[in-house]
């Protein structure tokens, strides 16, 4: 176990005016015959009211204060310390229900607290199964301290293989981990709390006024004074891991796990749902959720449901529904990086939106707009997607997004070991190569005949010629941005080639819960033959990302593009020009709409 320093652990020796004091002799003796060691009693304080005969087999370690164990006026109950080991330094006082079969750190302190206690061979929520995407549990994630997204969505979209291969590795890789189970950490803070049974509080962590905790672990992973890992007021969970996450103010959690810089918050209730790195979630609801890191969704009304997401914002009274009451809530939706929703939109799953799109009104065609990314999606009147490609490329929002996010990772000032890894690019070769796609889409597209209401129809979408056609303009400038930015003012490198002199095909690429990994990195994490190697694997892939990136370029961009390659600079800076525009139509419109509502307008 690490060494971390210490929170509220004063060593309890006698002082005078502090109420507490040493034992006497024949209270040492008593406390012997009831099972209890020390290895010094003269470091062991109590109170004169403190009642000896609800201490049993007890072990003192070191410096250790004990409040009032008496029950109190018109108390029925008091506390009782049974199977417990208390290390140096911690304070145990006003647990009415008892502290029991735990070990109590160095350090760590417990107050009027209901009752702390675990049954043997808890497993503390370690193992806890979490049906995420589709409800009836086909899709199920096995948590665990450590937990990726990566590792989850492998779990959830791979089912077959997380079922034969990826979770009998997570059990033995569980069962490899010396997890501090039935422990309450060193420097960990448990107080004004409800009960917490079967709660390994990791040190370091906090948990405060918490209404009640059954089966979890709250784990630290920063040095005691950089904890990220708080449980606050009025939360009630079972079924848990929430890790370097923050979780308060009367969130109700069952099955779920909270990750690194996660913050649950303003009785936001989830069930059966994975949030990772910086997602910040208030007031609305989870049901069976993956979310990915910087998913948000902070307003009232709003359902997310049987959904992957990653970087998405949810506007208010955003809606899903899952279940056609035919065969039960197995359908589920992919709402691709970087997803908006408006608000009151409204999607019928299953479905996939595509990256960096914005999501307006009633969906209830079950769309599949991945091969146009950056798209506006309308809900027409009888529930059919209008979709609008590229229009999100000319939005300046799109760079802010992009600086924003490194901003406003919560882990990097924590020294955390970093679980989640995380791609930020907007343009990179998963969207750049969706984006190569559709223009050829485009192009097919343009050569049919439009339908009686004029448009046309693809994937459960209405299309009109002419946003076809503008967005293939769109998408072009946006590619030749894309070069520009990871090739500055070089060319297009010449494309590998195999041992017989052949051009290699490029790589097809995906987003692996935020992090962007080639398909030989999948099939290479799908061999291995542990968690540990897997994990090895994505962060090998990770620190080479920006390599594997211009190998890919060098592959995918042929003849066409080469013979352009010389404009590539000016097509940028059109794609840039296009962007102030619209940075400077907004600014103007906002300036306009400051100058009517002023305090003292203008004649």
């Amino acid at each position: 176990m690490n060494d971390f320093s210490k929170i509220s652990a004063a060593p309890a020796s006698p002082v005078s005016g502090t109420g507490r004091r040493t034992l006497e002799w024949w209270e040492i003796q008593q406390l012997e015959k009831q099972g209890c060691t020390a290895d010094d009693w003269q470091r062991v304080t109590v109170r004169d009211t403190t009642d000896l005969t609800r201490i049993r087999n007890v072990v003192f370690a070191g410096s250790v204060s004990l409040g009032a164990l008496a029950p109190g006026a018109g108390s029925l109950s008091s506390t009782r310390l049974t199977d417990v080991e208390i290390a140096d330094g911690a304070t145990v006082r006003e647990v009415p229900g008892g502290v029991a079969r735990c070990r109590v750190g160095e350090g760590a302190v417990i107050e009027n607290t209901a009752r702390v206690s675990f049954e043997r061979e808890s497993p503390c929520g370690v193992g806890t199964m979490v049906a995420v995407l589709d409800e009836t549990g086909s899709r199920p994630v096995k948590i665990y301290p450590g937990l990726s997204a990566q590792m989850a969505v492998l779990m959830a979209r791979m089912p077959r293989e997380a079922e034969e291969k990826f979770i009998p590795l997570v059990e033995e890789a569980i069962e490899s981990m010396e997890l501090p189970l039935g422990t309450i950490g060193a420097g960990a803070v448990i107080r004004d709390c409800g009960p917490l049974i079967d709660v390994s509080v990791w040190p370091g962590a906090i948990i405060e006024g918490s209404s009640s905790l059954r089966n979890g672990c709250v784990v630290n992973n920063a040095a005691s004074s950089r904890s990220l890992a708080y449980v606050g007021h009025g939360v009630d969970a079972e079924n848990f891991i929430i890790e370097d996450g923050r979780v308060t103010a009367g969130a109700i959690l069952r099955n779920c796990y909270v990750g690194q810089g996660a913050e649950i918050d303003k009785g936001f209730t989830a069930h059966d749902s994975l949030f990772f790195a910086n997602c910040s979630m208030e007031n609305g609801e989870a049901c069976a959720v993956l979310a990915g890191p910087y998913s948000v969704s902070m307003h009232k009304s709003t359902l997310l449901i049987g959904c992957q997401t990653s970087f998405m914002n949810a506007g208010s009274a955003t809606n899903q529904s899952n279940h056609m009451y035919k065969l039960g809530p197995v359908h589920w939706g992919i709402l691709e990086r970087g997803v908006k929703t408006s608000s009151n939109s409204y999607l019928m799953l299953g479905a996939t939106i595509g990256a960096f799109s914005l999501l307006m009104g009633d969906h209830k065609t079950h769309p599949d707009s991945s091969e146009f990314p950056f798209s506006y999606l309308f809900g027409d009147d009888k529930g059919a997607t209008v979709v609008v490609p590229a229009m999100m490329l000319r939005s300046c929002g799109l760079l802010r997004d992009e600086k924003k996010w490194p901003t406003r990772d919560r882990r990097l000032k924590r020294r955390l070991p970093l679980l989640d890894r995380i791609n930020f690019p907007v343009l990179n070769p998963v969207t750049v190569h969706r984006m190569l796609l559709a223009i050829d889409v485009i192009a097919e597209l343009l050569t049919r005949p439009a339908d009686d209401d004029r448009y046309l129809r693809y994937k459960g979408m209405k299309i009109s010629r002419a946003s076809l056609e503008r967005a293939r303009m769109i998408y072009i400038l946006a590619i030749f941005k894309y070069l520009h930015t990871r090739l500055g003012s070089g060319l297009i490198p010449a494309p590998p080639v195999d041992d017989a002199g052949e051009p290699l095909p490029p790589a097809l690429w995906l987003d692996l819960g935020g992090q962007l990994i080639e398909r030989e990195t999948l099939d290479e994490v799908c061999a291995a033959d542990s968690v540990a190697r897997m994990e090895e694997i994505l962060s090998t892939a990770f620190a080479q990302y920006e390599e594997r990136e211009l190998r890919w370029i060098a592959s995918r961009f042929g003849e066409w593009w080469r013979e352009r390659q010389d404009r590539i600079p000016v097509e940028a800076a059109r794609f840039d020009e296009m962007v102030d525009e619209d940075r400077e139509s907004y600014r103007a419109n906002l300036a306009a709409e400051n100058a009517r509502q002023s305090l003292v307008r203008p004649r």
